[in-house]
C-alpha cells in the first residue's frame, strides 16, 4: 500500500486529494496543517509522495517553503514531492525547488494528472 501525505489543505480539498488518490491507488493518505507536522511525520514513517498546497490553508504560509525544507532536510530530499496548484508559474518554481511537477485542484478528471502521479507512484 502507498502512502501519500498531504500538507496544508483544509478539510473540504484534502477529501478529494484523498478520493482522487484512493480511486486510482491503493494507498492512505495521511493529512499535515503545518510544515513543522508534515517533518515530524516524514521523519517517523516512509511516504511515497508527498503533495503541498500552494498556501497552507491554516496560516496561508507559502507552500514553497516547505517544499524547500523538505528538499534540503537530508534524510527526506529523495521522497517525490508535489505541489497542488492551478497556477504554472508556482509550478515551475516548485520543480525548480526539487518537486516533481504537480496538478491543481481543477485537474483531477485530466489523464495527465493521473500520469504525473502514476510515474510516481508505480515504481
Amino acid at each position: 500500500m502507498k502512502r501519500i501525505l498531504d500538507i496544508g489543505n483544509c478539510g473540504p480539498d484534502h477529501a478529494g486529494i484523498a478520493r482522487f488518490f484512493k480511486q486510482h491507488f491503493d494507498c492512505e493518505v495521511a493529512q499535515a496543517d503545518r510544515a513543522a507536522d508534515a517533518l515530524e511525520q516524514l521523519k517517523a514513517q516512509p511516504f511515497d509522495l508527498v503533495v503541498v498546497n500552494r498556501k497552507l490553508d491554516i496560516d496561508y504560509s507559502d507552500g514553497l517553503e516547505v517544499i524547500r525544507e523538505i528538499k534540503s532536510t537530508p534524510d527526506l530530499a529523495e521522497v517525490p514531492v508535489m505541489m497542488i496548484t492551478n497556477y504554472a508559474e508556482h509550478q515551475d518554481a516548485a520543480v525548480a525547488a526539487g518537486a516533481v511537477r504537480g496538478f491543481g485542484k481543477l485537474e483531477y478528471h485530466k489523464p495527465e494528472t493521473l500520469q504525473r502521479v502514476q510515474s510516481v507512484l508505480d515504481d
